[in-house]
């Protein structure tokens, strides 16, 4: 099994495996190591078990990065598209959930088995279990190449090699190729195996690592904005939220017993930085003045109170925090109870600025525990953008998570991860 590998990827990730495919349609000789018991356990466990895999509507402006160019060339090699394409191949049904969405009809499952068929076709090798304990790299010359008998197909045109020296099933063994592809991932969900590994291995050769962050999690909140929201653990609303860098995401958020969550949390948290605060319009789209003298205008409604009226708007435990006496100093009196017929400019001003501009400081974020990805990574800048060759070290590539591209929520990550394993599967 271990004879006459020219790649070695290590991570059985979506990157790793489309990567894999690919040099192995080529006639590579392509052996994937891991140290799971299991392949693509994040493909499994996304999209609430269906796989979010990618979107209609990728594009470079939907990622993060210290270089926001360096993404352009893959994902315009590798469209969702494409990966349709493949996804219909193997009859997999799916559908759009929403903004471009694409989910399995059935399990994620489905794409594991799909990209498992694959690499079957071309006899991709799958080592599971199998920890890396060393990685040398040296050049070979032809003198060394004909004394020491090294098979020439594992020695690229630049006289590279790797040897990785690994353990599996409590034997050692040390491996030669040509091309080394790292695709570990990032620091995000720890107890699934994640681990600063890639980025150790890129130090080890000088190659630039960005501070990491957690990415796409949910805020933690202080103490006291805890006490105030203590009864709306469950309660979400559809939102604008904004950065104070005035990046802004549409969806709901979610209250939860340690803060907030839902899509639009997930989304800003990639951009905000500690110690900022957020704003978030809890009623986009309306216009209170107009809403209220619509009201007005049914003679029903001539007698109803603030808080009836904004009940048609919001549930009522929301209601009920946000103009809580503990929660909010603007208000001497109980302003749920003023009849809507009797509000003045300056209390209309007070409600609009509570509902469409209600600033909060997150505490921090639930860290890479929940994270969905990990923001920074390999410096893309000492990458090829077209091949994922590091610009120095011949053969040596880097794909996917543990680069330092993010994307955004919605199968933007999934898209990173085969365009970038695609365009890696070219060339390795």
């Amino acid at each position: 099994m271990l004879n006459n590998i020219d790649i070695i990827i290590i991570g059985a990730s979506a990157s790793g495996l489309m990567c894999a495919i690919e040099a192995g349609k080529r006639g590579r000789k392509v052996l994937v190591l891991d140290h799971a018991n299991k392949i693509g356990k994040k493909i499994l466990m996304s999209g609430g078990g269906r796989c979010n895999f990618t979107n209609y509507y990728v594009s470079h402006v939907n990622y993060i990065s210290h270089n926001p160019h360096f993404c352009k060339s893959a994902l315009s090699r590798y469209t969702p598209y494409d990966f349709i394409s493949l996804i219909e191949e193997h009859n997999i049904p799916y559908h759009e959930k929403k903004l471009g969405q694409l989910f399995c009809d059935n399990k994620a499952k489905d794409i594991v088995n799909m990209l498992l068929a694959e690499c079957e076709k071309f006899d991709i090798k799958i080592q599971l279990n199998t920890s890396i304990k060393k990685i040398t790299h040296k050049k070979i010359t032809q003198d060394q190449t004909n004394k020491n008998q090294i098979n020439k197909n594992q020695i690229n045109k630049n006289n590279n090699q790797y040897l990785i020296e690994s353990e599996h099933n409590n034997i050692k063994s040390s491996i030669n190729c040509e091309s080394l592809v790292i695709a570990t991932g990032g620091l995000s969900i720890p107890t699934m195996g994640a681990s600063p590994f890639g980025y150790k291995i890129a130090e080890q050769f000088g190659i630039k690592v960005w501070p990491t962050s957690a990415g796409l999690v949910p805020f933690t909140l202080q103490k006291h904005d805890l006490k105030n929201f203590e009864d709306l653990p469950g309660v979400s609303a559809d939102s604008i939220i904004t950065s104070e860098s005035k990046t802004q995401f549409r969806e709901n958020i979610l209250f939860t017993h340690r803060g907030l969550s839902g899509p639009a949390v997930l989304q800003i948290s990639s951009y905000w930085k500690p110690k900022e605060e957020i704003s978030i319009d809890i009623l986009p789209d309306i216009n209170l003045a107009d809403f209220f003298k619509n009201l007005l205008s049914n003679p029903e409604n001539i007698n109803i109170n603030l808080k009836q009226a904004l009940t048609k708007l919001l549930p009522k435990r929301l209601i009920a925090s946000l103009f809580s006496n503990k929660f909010s100093n603007d208000f001497k009196s109980d302003l749920l109870n003023l009849k809507i017929k009797n509000l003045d400019k300056n209390t209309l001003e007070i409600l609009k600025n509570k509902l469409h501009k209600f600033n909060i400081k997150p505490n921090g974020t639930e860290g890479y525990r929940t994270a969905e990805v990990t923001l920074g990574g390999v410096d893309c800048n000492a990458i090829s953008s077209k091949t994922m060759e590091s610009n120095k070290h011949k053969g040596l590539y880097f794909i996917g998570e543990v680069l330092d591209v993010t994307g955004w929520l919605g199968g933007y990550n999934f898209q990173w991860a085969w365009a970038s394993g695609w365009c890696a599967g070219q060339e390795v």
